[in-house]
This record gives C-alpha cells, structure tokens and sequence, in this order.
C-alpha cells in the first residue's frame, strides 16, 4: 500500500470511527432528543454544529470550483450564503425559538391556524431538501471514489451507510455532537492546504491576503494580474470580470441566496436546540464566525488552484505539457471520469483553451478543484489525506441535517401533526427513524441517478426555498394580520412559479421538445437566470398573499395574539410537541 492511500485511510476512517462512537454517546431517547437535541446545547456547541452543517459539499468542495472558473462572478455565492445568516439571526432565528416548537411546519401549522398550510410547508419543504440533498451526495460519491479508489456508486453506497448510523441511531442529538467533530475537521482540512499554498505562490502564510499579495517569483506581478494574463492568453474570460450574466442577474441571484439561506428548514431546525432566545441569537453569531474562516479563505483557494492547474498543463506561455509525462495527480483523477483529454491534433500534447473546437481537455469538473489541488501543488500525502477526510465531513454533516428535516417534517408534522394525533411518543420516535431510513434510501437512489435539471447545483434548493417558505415566515413573524388562506395561497403561486420557470424550457416532464412555453430558452425573463429565479418567486408570494388578504379577511384575535406575544424580545419557553 503507497504513502498517500495509507494515510487517507488512517483520515477517513479514523473520523468515522470518531463520528460513530459520539452516535453511540449521544443517541437520543426521546422525541425531543431526536428532533431538537432536547433544547440543551450551549451556543458555542451549536454554531460550530450550525457551521458543519451549513458547510456542506457544496461550500467545501463545490464553491471554490466555482470561483475558480466564474472568478469574481462566484462572489454571488459568498455574498449570498453570508448574507442569508445575517437575516436568519437578525430576523427569524429568535422569534421562531421563541415559540418554541420542533419544526418550521409545526410553527406554520400554529401561526396559521391550518392543517392545509402545515402540509403545504412540508411539501415544500420536502422538495427544497431533495433537491439540496442530490449536491451533497454527489461529493460523497466523488470524495470516495477518489481517495478509497471506489467506483462512485459504491463510494455513495459507503456515505449512505456512514449516515444511517449516526442519523437514525442519535437524531437531532448524534448528528449535533457529530457535526461538532466535522466542522474541526472541515476547517482545518481546508485551511491547512491554502495556508501551504499561499506561502509557495506568494510568500504570504494568510489565504485571504496572498491572494491579493505579489508573487513570490520577484516578478513583483500580483498574483490576481498573473491569473488574468494566464486565462486572457487562452481565451478565457477575465478572471476578476462580470461572469454572471450581467448585474440584474448577479443581483437578483445574491438575493436568492440570501432568503433562500433564511428560509431553508434544517438550517432553522439547528436554533431550536438552544435553551433560550438569548442563545440563539448567540448561536447566530459563533456560526457566523465558524463559518467565515472558511468562507473568506474560499475566494484564495479558487484563485490559487486554477492558477496552479493552468501552471501544470503549460508551464511556459506556449508550451504545453506532454500527455505521457502528465503528473500522477492527473492520472488518479482520470480514472474517475471527471478529468478527460482528447489528442484533437495528434500532437501528444494538451492544449486547454476556452475555444471547444480545439480545447483538448474536454472535461474538467468543477467539483475536482479543491480535492485535487493539494496534489497539483505537490503538497505532502498527509495533507491530501485530510482533505479528502474534510470534504467527506462536509457532505455527510450537511446530508445529516436535510434527512432530519425530511425525517421530522413526514413523522412529527404528518403523522404525529394530522394522521395520528394519538401517536405515543415511543411510537413517534420509531416511526421517525424509520422514515429517516427511507428518506438515505431516496437520496442515495437520486444521488445515483440525478435529474437533469439539478446537475451540479444546490443553487436551485435555495431559490424553492425562497419562493416558498421564507416569505411565510417573514408574514408570520411581522404581519399580525395574514390569514392562513392567504399565506398558502402565497406558498403554493410563488414555489409554483419557481419550478415553472426553472422547468419549462427542459419540457413537460423533463421530456425535450415538449415544452408549453416553447423554446424561449432558460432566461427569457429580463435574463434572469432559473437558479436566480427564486427573488422573483418570493415576490409572487408577498404579492399573492397580501391580495388574498384583502378578499379573504385578516387572521383571528387570539392568532394576532400569539404573533404580539412572540415579538416581545424576552422569555423563551421550552421546546414541545402538541
């Protein structure tokens, strides 16, 4: 066994041994064990849980990629995702806690007064998770079938199993102590290789400044000018350019992000494991710490890695690399099928252009960036290994979380919620576990096999999320008067319009050619993109409402109550079911 599959053993399955046992420590015994950890985690606890489960595969293995080859267009995703937790722990956060329930349905169900409002919100939520959960099994799929020298079937099969222990067996509880073990691993996996980086590209030990720092050649070229000269020269767009579509596109997608980030529910579910409002807001300002020492390192990272892939395959301006002498790194990762070169020319050597006619790197997947740039900077073996460990810690957090939210919204709010209201409470916690069971086996039978539509994106979960539940939140806290017909009214138009525009330009039922709208193309609304189209969803929906307001009447005394009562910023009331 070489060197570097060694100790990628050692990483990976030592943190696995490390998250099964803390299942074992932490396995819940109740259904406030299982859906909220039993509302006794410290803040501290649970923004670094809240950071875990927020990085996902997405923020870890997906963004840099991203950046690397949008450049300062992938800014819409830091901004975006940053943003979203401000208005999460500023304008949610506290007053949801406050009410003190398990789940954002049960909260929906309460404040509007309606068992047909309480299924809509698990509707949607349902669809916004499925869709999140297709981007983080995929990086548990290539994350294995890289570093275990797995085919990428078996890798997922591996990370369904790896779940289904810490998630079924300890709920809100195994996944919160687990997550805190994930996010040491994610941060320092992720950290520790831009920190080497920095220092050979430019002398400078600090990501986030080398990359505005000038090459340590003596050249005295900063290191953003050499990226442009580089991707310029092979006919690429600017690197430090507009790469979005333009800036109603680039605003209206930050803004996506944003409310899509406030209104995803198991990023909500995580404030509900505090004991007081007071912590939660707490809780919002550690996870925004935690996570800005990955989120400002990312930018670094993106730049550095592409600078060094364009190195690697012409290392001196028109000279290009010879195919048989291609590095290792080169080869492991075309045995994965997401690296793939094609000797358009007979010449023997690679030429990577922005032209497809003659580009001859037919295939370089985003996703790859960050798993195999230690490599292409010849870092040391232990250094790949824990990366290859991080990046699996992120996937697997994250997927931890949407399962539960799954999971809690069919057994607590279906269920419990409105089929069986007499359900014991030992019953529940069963039922929850088995649908959590089903729920891997879904998500691992779409990571297998992911719809065209939500290839290589989580961008799109946001945007449903958008359309659909953050604005009925937003109603709920801060307009005493929406009524229950209204707000559903709301969920259902702005969630719909969403997933028509997202869908239509791909045909009725994902069948070509068939679509209703004809082929007007997937930006034909003032170029706006569908991944981006969840601003104007969530309008739709504060429109809708606010119309059927006036034709339906305002909410009940007592629900204009609850919504007074939740607004005064002091108490907190302990989480529980009805």
């Amino acid at each position: 066994m070489d060197e570097l599959k060694l100790y990628t053993y050692i990483a990976v399955f030592g943190t696995f041994a490390v998250y099964f046992g803390i299942a074992w420590w932490a396995r819940a015994g109740s259904t406030s064990e299982f859906y909220v950890a039993g509302g006794d985690i410290t803040p501290l606890q649970n923004g670094m849980a809240i950071g875990a489960d927020w990085m996902s595969a997405a923020s870890f293995i997906s963004m840099a990629g991203l950046i690397s080859f949008l450049g300062y267009g992938g800014s819409v995703f830091l901004m975006g995702w940053t943003g979203g937790y401000v208005l999460l722990a500023m304008l949610l956060a506290p007053y949801l806690r406050k009410h003190g329930k398990f789940t954002v349905p049960e909260f929906i169900f309460d404040r509007y007064y309606s068992k047909t409002a309480r299924v809509v919100a698990v509707v949607c939520l349902i669809i916004a998770s499925l869709t999140y959960i297709i981007g983080q099994m995929k990086g548990v799929g290539v994350a294995f079938s890289r570093f275990l020298e797995v085919d990428y079937d078996l890798g997922l099969y591996i990370g369904m199993g790896v779940v289904w222990v810490y998630a079924v067996l300890g709920g809100m509880k195994g996944i919160t102590y687990t997550q805190i073990a994930q996010y040491c691993v994610l941060i320092f996996a992720y950290t520790i290789p831009a920190v080497f980086i920095s220092l050979q590209l430019t002398g400078n030990p600090i990501p986030q400044l080398g990359l505005g720092s000038t090459l340590s050649d003596g050249s005295g070229v900063y290191l953003l000018d050499k990226l442009d000269m580089v991707v310029t020269d092979l006919g690429f767009n600017e690197y430090t350019t507009d790469n979005m579509g333009g800036t109603l596109n680039m605003f209206a997608y930050t803004l996506s992000l944003m409310i899509g980030t406030a209104g995803l529910p198991h990023v909500i579910m995580r404030f509900f494991t505090v004991p007081t409002v007071k912590a939660a807001r707490a809780s919002a300002g550690y996870a925004l710490v935690f996570i800005s020492l990955l989120y400002t390192v990312a930018p670094a990272v993106g730049a550095m890695a592409r600078l060094n892939l364009l190195n690697t395959i012409e290392p001196v301006a028109g000279q290009n690399l010879v195919y048989a002498e291609r590095p290792q790194w080169f080869k492991d990762w075309e045995k994965t099928g997401l690296l793939k070169f094609e000797d358009k020319n007979g010449d023997g050597k690679i030429q990577y252009v922005a032209d497809k006619k003659t580009n001859e790197m037919v295939k370089v997947d985003r996703d790859i960036m960050v798993l195999a740039n230690p490599a292409i900077a010849n870092l040391p073996n232990w250094v790949i290994a824990l990366v290859a460990a991080g990046g699996l810690a992120a996937a697997l957090s994250t997927a931890a979380g949407l399962l539960l939210a799954i999971s809690s919204a069919i057994s607590h709010d279906l269920m419990k919620g409105i089929m069986m209201p007499d359900l014991s409470e030992k019953s529940e916690l069963k039922a929850s576990r088995i649908v959590m069971t089903l729920a891997i086996i879904v998500s691992g039978y779409l990571g297998l096999n992911p719809p065209g539509f939500a290839a290589g994106t989580v961008a799109l979960a946001f945007g449903l999320a958008a359309s659909s539940i953050f604005p009925a939140l937003m109603m709920g806290i801060f307009s005493k008067k929406m009524s229950g017909t209204a707000a559903v009214a709301g969920m259902c138009s702005g969630i719909g319009i969403t997933m028509l525009y997202v869908f239509q330009h791909k045909g009725i039922m994902f069948i070509p050619g068939t679509s209703f709208l004809g082929d007007m193309g997937p930006n034909w609304f003032f170029g706006i993109s569908p991944n981006a189209f969840g601003v104007v969803g969530a309008i739709v929906n504060f429109s809708v409402a606010f119309v059927v307001l006036k034709f339906t009447g305002e909410a009940p005394a007592h629900i204009q109550a609850l919504v007074e009562n939740m607004r005064i910023p002091k108490g907190s009331g302990a989480a529980h079911a009805h």
